[in-house]
């Protein structure tokens, strides 16, 4: 029994010695001495020693082999397939993950936005001041569509009053508070014409909506839209939202040129302070006696104040991740006219959004020759130019202007008379009551039906035109932040 255990002792060590591969030893030549026959082992008194020291280089050459395995699969460099074979998935895998960038830059920047099947959503901001509200009631009528958002702002300058029964319209009317996408706001800001609070008045509401209704969850839009109570629509938004569905939605129309000649000496050298900025009561701007030097860490852009936004650019300019947004932002903080070259000059020295501007504001606006500081009152005298440029706004109309009515009739289809209700749509769903036709009764929009459905009429096809000319080969890329000369 004593002979039969020795030989399999034996068989098990020649075993590990072909399997384990060459164990490390003292000798010079790395090389284990020959195994004793049996009938040396036999003769030799100490038998339990030599089961000890056997099973010792058993544990050793076990012991061996699981490091050599741990470390082919800790090893960075390639494994022939022989050795992957001992290596998980999960590990395989693992290595051929690329490591992370080392700038924040580009783990925060933000890839155009794929093109979706259902149709854009804008998302308006409609601002005013004291004397406002009735204009904001009706450019809001005019611009509804059940996929928008919209914020209505009545600076600080409009008695609270003004604000109360404008959010008090909202909430009773059947059709917006039905939608819930119309917002006022209730804490105003105070804004002083042609200084930075118009800015951050922008941002604030760009900020809501990226916010939402709360808890961080933006609403679902495409592109930003600010207007004034002045402004009003020359197409309806099933027109507007059928020519964008073809556009990428990266695109910002936004008029600029980096040719500011006399502003330079006018509005960029000059030091304004803005007393809304910390101020209770609306004042005048201020100039600081000592004036500055051009900038030379951006070039400045200048243009109109009334734009179309992608939501990654204004993203961008809320998150500001390369601080850019928010270095130009102090800079015009002093700067006079400020609207009309914060958010030019930003787009423009932003590497990632200087190549998605179209250069035009989409208004149609009558300005005087050379441009004066304000445009002609829009009348029905401007009728075929108004509708001939093929904009989807103009500005600035008088309040209530016959004009007015015009536009709702023959380009937005609204009822004569019709004051409360809002432009008809593809979405729209008649009420089923009796009514004289200002409620929910006559109203054909008093419910709202498929809101993805789209009609589009005359105006889209003037649209288009409009758009095909901005985007072409003549006018997109040789127009873009295109740097006219050093300043």
């Amino acid at each position: 029994m004593t002979s039969g255990l020795r030989a399999h002792a034996g068989t098990i060590h020649k075993a590990a010695t072909q399997h384990s591969g060459p164990l490390p030893a003292p000798a010079p030549d790395d090389r284990q001495p020959p195994a004793r026959p049996a009938m040396e082992s036999a003769a030799c008194p100490a038998r339990a020693a030599a089961s000890v020291d056997l099973r010792w280089l058993l544990s050793v050459a076990a012991g061996g082999l699981f490091a050599l395995l741990l470390l082919l699969a800790a090893s960075p460099f390639q494994l022939p397939s022989s050795s992957r074979l001992f290596l998980s998935p999960a590990s395989s895998s693992t290595q051929q993950r690329p490591p992370p960038p080392l700038y924040v830059e580009s783990t925060l920047s933000r890839a155009a936005p794929p093109a979706a099947s259902l149709p854009p959503r804008f998302a308006y901001l409609i601002s005013g001041s004291a004397g406002d509200a009735g204009m904001m009631r009706r450019c809001l009528l005019a611009l509804y569509h059940p996929r928008n958002r919209y914020i209505l702002h009545l600076d600080a300058e409009a008695p609270d009053a003004d604000r109360a029964g404008l959010a008090a319209f909202v909430a009773a009317h059947p059709v917006l508070s039905a939608a819930g996408n119309v917002r006022v706001i209730e804490k105003a800001n105070l804004v002083t014409y042609r200084g930075p609070t118009m800015v951050t008045t922008t941002l604030h509401a760009a900020a809501a909506f990226l916010w939402g209704e709360g808890h961080g969850r933006g609403a679902d839009w495409d592109w930003f839209i600010n207007l004034s109570a002045s402004d009003y629509p020359l197409v309806t938004q099933d027109d507007l939202m059928h020519v964008f569905s073809k556009l990428p939605r990266d695109l910002n129309f936004i008029d600029h040129t980096s040719n500011i000649s006399w502003k330079a000496f006018a509005r960029a050298m000059p030091v304004i302070i803005d007393p809304a900025l910390y101020m209770k009561t609306k004042g005048d701007l201020f100039w600081v006696p000592e004036k500055r030097s051009l900038p030379t860490a951006f070039k400045l852009f200048t243009g109109s104040a009334w734009m179309v936004l992608s939501r990654a650019f204004v993203e961008y300019l809320i998150w500001g991740w390369d601080n850019l947004p928010r270095t130009v932002l102090m800079y015009y903080a002093n700067f006079i006219s400020s609207p009309e070259g914060y958010f030019h000059t930003v787009a423009c020295n932003a590497a990632a959004f200087r190549n998605t501007t179209v250069n035009s504001d989409l208004h149609f606006i009558s300005w005087d020759n050379p441009p004066m500081q304000h445009p002609h009152h829009l009348t029905l005298a401007d009728w075929d130019r108004m509708l001939a440029s093929g904009a989807p706004f103009a500005r600035k109309f008088p309040r209530d202007d016959p004009v007015l009515d015009r536009i709702d009739a023959d380009v937005l289809g609204r009822r004569p008379g019709a004051a409360g209700t809002v432009a008809p749509g593809g979405w729209c769903a008649a009420g089923g009551g009796e009514g004289d036709g200002s409620g929910a009764g006559g109203d054909p929009c008093a419910a709202v039906g498929d809101a993805a459905a789209l009609r589009p009429g005359p105006g889209a096809e003037r649209l288009q035109r409009l758009v095909t000319s901005l985007l072409s080969s003549e006018n997109f890329r040789p127009r873009q932040c295109v740097v006219e000369e050093e300043n």
